[in-house]
């Protein structure tokens, strides 16, 4: 067997690592754009910020690392360019050589991952604005704040978004928060992430809602960024976190089935519309288990789920993907955000029927000190009670209750079967 791998950060060197692990005498080559595999994403702000001095931490498995322990055959900075699927062979480009070759798989592994969004705005490539998905990005940033900068515009208060901007208040910089939507992090319902707003406020973030940059220009200071609204900001340093698109061009130009976000289509078990061609990670299009319909939910953990999961059926496991139900968790200086599962505004999109539950519990019991309330949010099916999704926010014991409300979900549970948990 010679599996050929195209993307070696979450799902692509989940993937190869699983592989190993079920045939030690495959021939498996991971191949990776980048000068780094394995990195952890999630910890690249806080790399900027400083809370994470050490940038060989953000480094989950170095090339030399999965050459020497698993055996792969890693080969950084190497672009694929075409898919012959006839051929069942790849073109492959040396970005350091320019040197081209044709490499042949029996299996392929898609997981080019998803680029930053950037939305078309004048002057939106001028030196000093920044996307952040990669180690170089993050060293980019770095070393713009270690330079000096005094003022940040932050488009966007995604999950990435509020990161940044509590690095970037750690570091000193003033930084304004812009969101087009009329709340942050929007995966979430409104009044879930008040909490969070009225936090980002009182550590003097000036946050700009039902706004937008529809232009940058340069400027004696660095960058004159203009709004909606009509009015210019000075910056020195703007970072566009607007989301992300499927790197799905290879894939297109191969002529496999896309989806209508542009993720690549893929079945249960990971397979493509060729059946000799998998793909995983953000740049698939996925499955929301519990609206019962495609979505596209780029983050980690399903990524590396699904690298796991291609590994099994591409060595003949026949092991098939649930869906995913949107996982995730934020920290913003000591309060934490989390969710799990539908919220209201997509059952609402959906047109889904639903109850809510609100509890207000602390994170432990309240005669001992330092107890901390949280707001809890439970949305569920009036009809059998099954729970449909879980937010919530507070201090510490967050992200606990939302791990055994997402185990409840993934279980089918019901909101009476929550009463009966020890």
């Amino acid at each position: 067997m010679k599996l050929v791998i195209v993307g070696g950060v979450a799902g692509g060197a989940s993937a190869a690592a699983r592989a190993r692990r079920l045939s030690e005498s495959a021939e498996i080559i991971l191949l990776e754009r980048g000068p780094d595999v394995s990195f952890a994403n999630c910890g690249l702000p806080y790399h900027i910020g400083g809370e994470i001095a050490d940038r060989g931490k953000l480094l989950v498995a170095t090339p030399e690392f999965l050459r020497q322990r698993m055996n792969l055959d890693v080969r950084t900075r190497s672009n694929v360019t075409k898919i012959d699927r006839a051929a069942k062979s790849i073109t492959v480009r040396n970005l350091d050589s320019g040197e081209e070759y044709q490499l042949s798989y029996d299996k392929l592994l898609l997981a080019p991952g998803a680029s930053p969004f950037k939305p078309p705005a004048e002057g939106i490539d001028l030196p000093g604005i920044y996307t952040l998905r990669n180690l170089q990005d993050t060293d980019r940033i770095k070393q713009a704040v270690d330079v000096g900068v005094q003022h940040a515009v932050m488009v966007g208060a995604g999950f990435i978004g509020l990161e940044l901007v509590e690095n970037l208040i750690n570091r000193g910089v003033k930084t304004t928060l812009i969101e087009l939507q009329n709340q942050i992090l929007p995966p979430l319902d409104r009044e879930m992430t008040v909490p969070m707003l009225r936090k980002l406020r009182e550590k003097g973030v000036d946050v700009r809602l039902g706004d937008s940059a529809e232009g940058y220009k340069a400027a004696p200071h660095g960058l004159d960024v203009r709004l909606k609204s009509g009015e210019t900001l000075a910056a020195q340093l703007v970072i566009l976190g607007v989301g992300v698109r499927p790197e799905n061009a290879l894939a297109t130009d191969a002529g496999l089935e896309i989806g209508p976000r542009g993720g690549i289509r893929v079945d249960e078990f990971m397979r493509t519309s060729d059946p000799d061609i998998y793909a995983v990670g953000d740049a698939v299009e996925t499955f929301d288990f519990i609206l019962n319909e495609r979505a596209q939910v780029p983050l980690a953990g399903p990524a590396n789920r699904q690298g796991r999961i291609a590994a099994d059926n591409i060595f003949g496991r026949n092991t098939a993907f649930r869906g995913t139900q949107g996982t995730a968790v934020v920290g913003l200086f000591n309060l934490s955000a989390a969710m799990t599962g539908c919220s209201e505004k997509a059952l609402q999109r959906s047109k889904r029927s639903y109850r809510v539950a609100w509890i207000h519990p602390n994170n432990h019991a309240g005669y001992y000190p330092g107890a901390e309330q949280m707001t809890l949010k439970i949305i569920f099916d009036p009809n059998d009670g099954k729970i449909l999704g879980a937010q919530g926010v507070g201090g510490a014991g967050v992200d606990k209750r939302i791990d055994v409300l997402a185990v409840a979900i993934q279980a089918r549970m019901t909101v009476y079967d929550l009463e009966q948990m020890e």
